[in-house]
Protein backbone atom coordinates (compact mmCIF):
# COMPACT_ATOMS: atom_id res chain seq x y z
CA UNK A 1 0.00 0.00 0.00
CA UNK A 2 1.13 3.44 -0.68
CA UNK A 3 2.34 5.49 1.72
CA UNK A 4 -0.47 8.50 1.48
CA UNK A 5 0.85 11.34 4.85
CA UNK A 6 2.02 14.51 3.41
CA UNK A 7 4.82 15.65 3.80
CA UNK A 8 6.22 19.54 3.65
CA UNK A 9 8.58 21.14 1.68
CA UNK A 10 11.57 23.94 3.07
CA UNK A 11 8.72 26.94 2.63
CA UNK A 12 6.63 24.54 4.80
CA UNK A 13 3.95 23.98 1.59
CA UNK A 14 2.58 20.44 1.60
CA UNK A 15 3.49 18.03 -1.52
CA UNK A 16 2.87 14.66 -1.91
CA UNK A 17 5.43 11.67 -1.65
CA UNK A 18 8.19 11.12 -4.51
CA UNK A 19 6.82 7.16 -4.60
CA UNK A 20 3.20 8.29 -5.08
CA UNK A 21 3.67 10.57 -8.30
CA UNK A 22 5.97 7.89 -9.34
CA UNK A 23 3.17 5.06 -9.04
CA UNK A 24 0.34 7.37 -10.20
CA UNK A 25 2.44 8.16 -13.33
CA UNK A 26 3.38 4.37 -13.83
CA UNK A 27 -0.81 3.56 -13.77
CA UNK A 28 -1.49 6.17 -16.28
CA UNK A 29 1.27 4.91 -18.60
CA UNK A 30 -0.36 1.20 -18.31
CA UNK A 31 -3.88 2.59 -18.66
CA UNK A 32 -2.61 4.56 -22.30
CA UNK A 33 -0.88 0.86 -23.05
CA UNK A 34 -3.95 -1.47 -22.41
CA UNK A 35 -6.25 0.93 -24.06
CA UNK A 36 -3.71 1.48 -27.25
CA UNK A 37 -3.75 -2.29 -27.10
CA UNK A 38 -7.27 -2.40 -26.85
CA UNK A 39 -7.78 -0.02 -30.07
CA UNK A 40 -5.20 -1.98 -31.73
CA UNK A 41 -7.25 -5.12 -31.74
CA UNK A 42 -10.44 -3.85 -32.55
CA UNK A 43 -9.11 -2.57 -35.96
CA UNK A 44 -7.87 -5.65 -36.73
CA UNK A 45 -11.29 -7.32 -35.48
CA UNK A 46 -13.27 -4.58 -37.92
CA UNK A 47 -10.45 -4.28 -40.52
CA UNK A 48 -8.79 -8.08 -40.40
CA UNK A 49 -5.72 -7.87 -43.17
CA UNK A 50 -6.33 -9.52 -46.45
CA UNK A 51 -5.36 -14.08 -46.44
CA UNK A 52 -4.07 -14.79 -50.12
CA UNK A 53 -3.78 -18.31 -48.31
CA UNK A 54 -6.61 -20.67 -49.34
CA UNK A 55 -7.49 -24.16 -48.76
CA UNK A 56 -9.49 -26.71 -47.28
CA UNK A 57 -7.35 -28.99 -45.93
CA UNK A 58 -3.78 -29.82 -45.22
CA UNK A 59 -1.66 -32.58 -44.44
CA UNK A 60 0.88 -33.44 -41.61
CA UNK A 61 3.35 -30.50 -41.23
CA UNK A 62 0.73 -28.06 -42.36
CA UNK A 63 1.70 -29.04 -46.05
CA UNK A 64 -0.55 -29.43 -49.06
CA UNK A 65 -1.68 -33.05 -49.06
CA UNK A 66 -0.20 -35.26 -51.62
CA UNK A 67 -1.80 -37.20 -55.09
CA UNK A 68 -0.34 -38.48 -57.93
CA UNK A 69 -0.85 -40.95 -60.89
CA UNK A 70 0.47 -42.14 -64.33
CA UNK A 71 -1.56 -43.07 -67.35
CA UNK A 72 -0.63 -45.76 -69.95
CA UNK A 73 -2.05 -43.50 -73.06
CA UNK A 74 -1.87 -46.60 -75.68
CA UNK A 75 -3.79 -48.83 -73.84
CA UNK A 76 -5.63 -46.39 -70.83
CA UNK A 77 -4.68 -48.79 -68.19
CA UNK A 78 -3.31 -46.90 -64.74
CA UNK A 79 0.47 -47.68 -64.02
CA UNK A 80 0.52 -45.96 -60.56
CA UNK A 81 -1.77 -44.45 -58.36
CA UNK A 82 -2.10 -42.34 -55.08
CA UNK A 83 -5.31 -40.66 -53.47
CA UNK A 84 -6.49 -40.23 -57.26
CA UNK A 85 -9.63 -38.88 -56.99
CA UNK A 86 -9.03 -36.90 -53.54
CA UNK A 87 -9.96 -33.15 -54.36
CA UNK A 88 -6.86 -30.73 -54.49
CA UNK A 89 -6.54 -27.61 -55.81
CA UNK A 90 -5.06 -27.68 -59.51
CA UNK A 91 -2.83 -23.85 -59.13
CA UNK A 92 -1.81 -23.29 -62.81
CA UNK A 93 -2.44 -26.84 -64.23
CA UNK A 94 -6.17 -24.80 -64.57
CA UNK A 95 -4.20 -22.81 -67.59
CA UNK A 96 -3.97 -26.47 -69.39
CA UNK A 97 -7.95 -26.01 -70.36
CA UNK A 98 -7.67 -22.50 -70.71
CA UNK A 99 -5.41 -22.94 -73.72
CA UNK A 100 -8.05 -26.64 -74.51
CA UNK A 101 -10.38 -24.02 -74.92
CA UNK A 102 -9.30 -21.59 -76.65
CA UNK A 103 -7.71 -24.18 -79.20
CA UNK A 104 -11.38 -25.14 -79.58
CA UNK A 105 -12.05 -21.57 -80.56
CA UNK A 106 -8.67 -21.72 -82.95
CA UNK A 107 -10.60 -25.35 -84.41
CA UNK A 108 -13.55 -23.29 -85.42
CA UNK A 109 -11.77 -20.58 -87.16
CA UNK A 110 -12.67 -17.86 -84.65
CA UNK A 111 -8.89 -16.70 -84.04
CA UNK A 112 -6.09 -17.52 -85.40
CA UNK A 113 -2.24 -17.43 -84.69
CA UNK A 114 -1.73 -13.61 -85.11
CA UNK A 115 -5.48 -12.51 -83.68
CA UNK A 116 -4.78 -9.36 -81.91
CA UNK A 117 -6.80 -10.00 -78.13
CA UNK A 118 -7.55 -6.85 -76.07
CA UNK A 119 -6.46 -6.18 -72.82
CA UNK A 120 -8.68 -5.12 -70.01
CA UNK A 121 -8.07 -3.21 -66.69
CA UNK A 122 -9.40 -6.66 -65.08
CA UNK A 123 -6.34 -8.72 -67.17
CA UNK A 124 -3.84 -5.73 -66.47
CA UNK A 125 -4.38 -6.14 -62.55
CA UNK A 126 -3.59 -10.00 -62.13
CA UNK A 127 -0.91 -10.55 -59.19
CA UNK A 128 2.08 -12.42 -61.00
CA UNK A 129 3.28 -14.34 -62.49
CA UNK A 130 2.45 -12.27 -65.42
CA UNK A 131 3.77 -10.16 -68.54
CA UNK A 132 2.74 -6.99 -66.59
CA UNK A 133 0.15 -5.53 -69.69
CA UNK A 134 -1.37 -2.33 -69.70
CA UNK A 135 -5.34 -1.67 -70.72
CA UNK A 136 -5.80 -0.77 -73.93
CA UNK A 137 -2.96 -2.92 -75.23
CA UNK A 138 -3.13 -6.00 -76.93
CA UNK A 139 -1.96 -9.61 -76.85
CA UNK A 140 -1.84 -11.67 -80.16
CA UNK A 141 -2.79 -15.02 -79.56
CA UNK A 142 0.05 -16.97 -80.21
CA UNK A 143 1.95 -14.16 -77.62
CA UNK A 144 -0.91 -15.64 -75.16
CA UNK A 145 -0.43 -19.19 -75.51
CA UNK A 146 3.13 -19.12 -75.01
CA UNK A 147 2.86 -16.72 -72.08
CA UNK A 148 0.77 -19.17 -70.56
CA UNK A 149 3.07 -21.95 -71.48
CA UNK A 150 6.50 -20.45 -70.36
CA UNK A 151 5.85 -18.33 -67.51
CA UNK A 152 2.35 -18.96 -66.97
CA UNK A 153 1.02 -15.38 -67.22
CA UNK A 154 -1.89 -14.89 -65.08
CA UNK A 155 -2.58 -12.06 -66.94
CA UNK A 156 -2.73 -13.69 -70.53
CA UNK A 157 -4.91 -16.42 -69.14
CA UNK A 158 -7.29 -13.59 -68.55
CA UNK A 159 -7.18 -12.15 -72.10
CA UNK A 160 -7.83 -15.29 -73.34
CA UNK A 161 -10.84 -15.52 -71.05
CA UNK A 162 -12.00 -12.68 -71.46
CA UNK A 163 -11.66 -12.96 -75.69
CA UNK A 164 -13.22 -16.01 -75.77
CA UNK A 165 -16.53 -16.03 -73.34
CA UNK A 166 -16.36 -11.94 -72.66
CA UNK A 167 -15.85 -12.17 -69.43
CA UNK A 168 -13.76 -14.17 -66.88
CA UNK A 169 -17.04 -15.31 -65.14
CA UNK A 170 -18.52 -16.58 -68.26
CA UNK A 171 -15.24 -18.64 -69.11
CA UNK A 172 -14.86 -19.89 -65.82
CA UNK A 173 -18.39 -21.67 -66.51
CA UNK A 174 -17.22 -22.31 -70.21
CA UNK A 175 -14.28 -24.19 -68.46
CA UNK A 176 -16.30 -26.39 -65.29
CA UNK A 177 -19.05 -27.34 -68.27
CA UNK A 178 -16.21 -28.62 -70.75
CA UNK A 179 -14.22 -30.63 -67.60
CA UNK A 180 -17.73 -32.22 -67.00
CA UNK A 181 -18.05 -33.24 -70.81
CA UNK A 182 -14.66 -34.97 -70.80
CA UNK A 183 -15.46 -36.75 -67.91
CA UNK A 184 -13.57 -34.78 -65.01
CA UNK A 185 -16.15 -34.95 -62.60
CA UNK A 186 -14.13 -33.94 -59.76
CA UNK A 187 -12.73 -30.56 -60.97
CA UNK A 188 -15.09 -27.11 -60.83
CA UNK A 189 -13.21 -24.21 -62.10
CA UNK A 190 -13.84 -20.80 -61.21
CA UNK A 191 -10.68 -18.56 -62.96
CA UNK A 192 -9.13 -18.87 -65.82
CA UNK A 193 -5.51 -18.88 -63.90
CA UNK A 194 -5.58 -20.81 -61.22
CA UNK A 195 -4.51 -17.80 -58.70
CA UNK A 196 -5.89 -19.10 -55.05
CA UNK A 197 -9.96 -19.63 -55.06
CA UNK A 198 -11.43 -22.26 -52.41
CA UNK A 199 -13.81 -23.67 -54.66
CA UNK A 200 -11.36 -24.04 -57.46
CA UNK A 201 -10.69 -28.08 -56.98
CA UNK A 202 -9.48 -31.34 -59.22
CA UNK A 203 -8.19 -34.92 -59.18
CA UNK A 204 -4.93 -36.25 -60.31
CA UNK A 205 -7.32 -38.56 -62.10
CA UNK A 206 -8.63 -35.42 -64.10
CA UNK A 207 -6.19 -33.97 -64.74
CA UNK A 208 -4.48 -36.75 -66.18
CA UNK A 209 -7.43 -37.37 -68.55
CA UNK A 210 -6.87 -33.26 -69.85
CA UNK A 211 -3.29 -34.38 -70.19
CA UNK A 212 -4.51 -36.75 -72.52
CA UNK A 213 -7.17 -34.85 -74.09
CA UNK A 214 -5.40 -31.89 -75.13
CA UNK A 215 -2.90 -33.79 -76.92
CA UNK A 216 -5.05 -35.90 -78.53
CA UNK A 217 -7.31 -33.39 -79.84
CA UNK A 218 -4.86 -31.02 -80.69
CA UNK A 219 -2.17 -32.66 -81.72
CA UNK A 220 -0.68 -29.47 -83.34
CA UNK A 221 -1.13 -27.00 -80.86
CA UNK A 222 -0.09 -29.11 -78.25
CA UNK A 223 3.50 -29.00 -79.39
CA UNK A 224 3.65 -25.11 -77.41
CA UNK A 225 3.54 -27.27 -74.21
CA UNK A 226 7.08 -27.92 -75.73
CA UNK A 227 8.21 -24.27 -75.95
CA UNK A 228 11.67 -23.92 -73.88
CA UNK A 229 12.03 -20.31 -74.45
CA UNK A 230 9.66 -17.11 -75.07
CA UNK A 231 11.21 -13.79 -76.58
CA UNK A 232 8.33 -10.86 -75.95
CA UNK A 233 8.99 -6.91 -75.94
CA UNK A 234 13.08 -7.64 -75.27
CA UNK A 235 12.27 -10.50 -72.17
CA UNK A 236 13.43 -13.33 -73.04
CA UNK A 237 10.65 -16.20 -70.64
CA UNK A 238 12.08 -20.06 -69.84
CA UNK A 239 9.69 -22.73 -69.25
CA UNK A 240 9.25 -23.34 -66.01
CA UNK A 241 8.88 -27.04 -66.83
CA UNK A 242 12.50 -28.16 -66.07
CA UNK A 243 12.11 -31.55 -67.14
CA UNK A 244 11.72 -30.77 -70.78
CA UNK A 245 15.39 -30.56 -70.71
CA UNK A 246 16.32 -33.19 -68.02
CA UNK A 247 14.29 -35.77 -69.49
CA UNK A 248 14.98 -37.31 -72.52
CA UNK A 249 11.63 -37.35 -74.61
CA UNK A 250 9.50 -35.34 -71.94
CA UNK A 251 7.37 -32.73 -74.85
CA UNK A 252 5.03 -30.75 -72.19
CA UNK A 253 3.04 -29.92 -69.98
CA UNK A 254 2.42 -27.41 -67.35
CA UNK A 255 3.49 -26.74 -63.87
CA UNK A 256 1.54 -25.23 -61.00
CA UNK A 257 1.70 -23.56 -57.91
CA UNK A 258 0.19 -22.00 -54.57
CA UNK A 259 0.09 -21.93 -51.48
CA UNK A 260 -2.73 -24.28 -50.51
CA UNK A 261 -1.89 -26.74 -53.61
CA UNK A 262 2.12 -27.20 -53.02
CA UNK A 263 3.94 -27.67 -56.75
CA UNK A 264 1.75 -29.39 -58.85
CA UNK A 265 3.06 -31.12 -62.25
CA UNK A 266 1.60 -32.68 -65.22
CA UNK A 267 4.55 -34.17 -67.36
CA UNK A 268 4.15 -36.36 -71.38
CA UNK A 269 6.84 -38.92 -71.82
CA UNK A 270 6.86 -40.50 -75.54
CA UNK A 271 9.62 -43.02 -75.79
CA UNK A 272 10.27 -45.90 -78.50
CA UNK A 273 5.94 -46.15 -79.29
CA UNK A 274 5.09 -46.15 -75.49
CA UNK A 275 3.60 -42.73 -74.01
CA UNK A 276 2.92 -42.17 -70.57
CA UNK A 277 1.15 -39.15 -68.62
CA UNK A 278 1.79 -38.46 -65.27
CA UNK A 279 -0.09 -35.87 -62.49
CA UNK A 280 2.31 -35.01 -59.34
CA UNK A 281 -0.31 -32.82 -57.02
CA UNK A 282 1.07 -31.23 -53.90
CA UNK A 283 5.06 -31.51 -53.86
CA UNK A 284 7.45 -30.17 -51.29
CA UNK A 285 9.52 -28.10 -53.81
CA UNK A 286 9.87 -27.53 -57.31
CA UNK A 287 12.94 -30.07 -56.63
CA UNK A 288 10.81 -32.49 -55.00
CA UNK A 289 8.20 -32.32 -57.47
CA UNK A 290 10.58 -33.03 -60.27
CA UNK A 291 12.31 -35.60 -58.69
CA UNK A 292 9.07 -37.61 -57.88
CA UNK A 293 7.68 -37.16 -61.49
CA UNK A 294 10.80 -38.10 -63.13
CA UNK A 295 10.52 -41.47 -60.38
CA UNK A 296 7.16 -42.27 -61.94
CA UNK A 297 7.09 -41.43 -65.71
CA UNK A 298 10.79 -43.47 -65.86
CA UNK A 299 9.05 -46.36 -64.27
CA UNK A 300 5.87 -46.16 -65.66
CA UNK A 301 7.29 -45.69 -69.58
CA UNK A 302 8.81 -49.15 -68.78
CA UNK A 303 5.74 -51.18 -68.10
CA UNK A 304 3.42 -49.50 -71.06
CA UNK A 305 2.43 -50.61 -73.84
CA UNK A 306 3.43 -49.82 -77.28
CA UNK A 307 0.22 -50.63 -79.63
CA UNK A 308 -2.85 -48.35 -79.26
CA UNK A 309 -5.95 -50.21 -77.73
CA UNK A 310 -7.29 -47.26 -75.52
CA UNK A 311 -10.59 -45.52 -77.03
CA UNK A 312 -10.13 -41.97 -78.10
CA UNK A 313 -11.47 -39.72 -75.33
CA UNK A 314 -15.17 -38.10 -75.76
CA UNK A 315 -16.80 -35.49 -75.32
CA UNK A 316 -20.53 -35.70 -74.00
CA UNK A 317 -22.74 -33.31 -75.88
CA UNK A 318 -24.48 -30.33 -74.18
CA UNK A 319 -22.26 -30.01 -71.32
CA UNK A 320 -20.10 -27.13 -72.18
CA UNK A 321 -22.15 -24.01 -72.98
CA UNK A 322 -21.19 -20.49 -71.35
CA UNK A 323 -22.39 -20.20 -68.16
CA UNK A 324 -25.47 -17.90 -69.13
CA UNK A 325 -26.11 -20.82 -71.82
CA UNK A 326 -25.81 -18.82 -75.12
CA UNK A 327 -22.58 -16.69 -74.50
CA UNK A 328 -24.10 -13.94 -75.25
CA UNK A 329 -21.54 -11.41 -73.48
CA UNK A 330 -18.50 -12.81 -75.71
CA UNK A 331 -17.38 -9.97 -78.50
CA UNK A 332 -18.23 -10.91 -82.00
CA UNK A 333 -15.12 -11.23 -84.08
CA UNK A 334 -14.83 -11.98 -87.74
CA UNK A 335 -14.04 -15.37 -88.79
CA UNK A 336 -10.19 -14.78 -89.92
CA UNK A 337 -8.85 -15.42 -93.03
CA UNK A 338 -6.33 -18.38 -93.24
CA UNK A 339 -7.71 -19.99 -90.00
CA UNK A 340 -6.07 -23.61 -89.58
CA UNK A 341 -8.24 -25.97 -91.17
CA UNK A 342 -10.06 -28.17 -88.08
CA UNK A 343 -7.70 -31.34 -87.07
CA UNK A 344 -9.31 -34.55 -87.25
CA UNK A 345 -9.51 -35.56 -83.50
CA UNK A 346 -8.03 -38.70 -83.98
CA UNK A 347 -5.21 -37.21 -85.94
CA UNK A 348 -1.85 -38.79 -84.21
CA UNK A 349 -0.42 -36.96 -81.51
CA UNK A 350 2.89 -38.74 -81.32
CA UNK A 351 6.31 -38.72 -82.71
CA UNK A 352 6.87 -34.90 -82.26
CA UNK A 353 10.88 -33.56 -80.84
CA UNK A 354 11.03 -29.98 -82.28
CA UNK A 355 10.96 -26.91 -80.56
CA UNK A 356 7.79 -26.32 -79.24
CA UNK A 357 6.37 -24.17 -82.05
CA UNK A 358 3.95 -25.64 -84.98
Amino acid sequence: MLDMTLVRDPAGRPRRPRRFCCAVLASLIAAGLLASDADAAARKRDHPRPRIRHGFHYGPGNQPPYADIVVDVNSGRVLHEANPDSPRHPASLTKIMTLYLLFEQMEAGRFRLDSELPVSAHAAVQPPTKLRLKPGQTLKVEEAIKAVVTRSANDAAVVVAEAVAGSEENFAGMMTGKAHALGMDGTVYVNASGLPADAQLTTARDQALLGRAIQSRFPDYYRYFATPTFEFRGMTISNHNTLLKTVDGVDGIKTGFTEASGYNLVASLRRNGRHVVGVVLGGTSNGARDARMRELIETGIVAASSERTAPEIVEATGSAAIADGDGADAPALPTPAGAPPPASPAAPAFGFSGTGVP
